[in-house]
């Protein structure tokens, strides 16, 4: 399984809590690419619900992960 920041923000919109079956649903229903649905078959399933994307990928970056002050913009 291989994330990057552009396969996990196919999945930022998802109906999260999701199981592993509603997100494989959502991502072909969104039109994901291939590796989206790919990266998803490969998760365990233990019947457990997803709160985030960072359930999934725990290093996905946050707002917090980037250094830019927004009362700039």
């Amino acid at each position: 399984m291989f994330w990057t920041l552009e396969l996990a923000s196919y999945l930022e919109d998802a109906p999260w809590p999701a199981t592993k079956d509603e997100l494989i649903d959502y991502s072909i229903r969104s039109g994901a690419p291939l590796e989206v649905v790919e990266n998803l078959q490969e998760l365990e399933d233990e019947g457990d619900v997803f709160e985030s994307i960072e359930d999934i990928w725990p290093d996905y970056p946050t707002q917090d992960d980037f250094l830019f002050n927004e009362d700039e913009y």
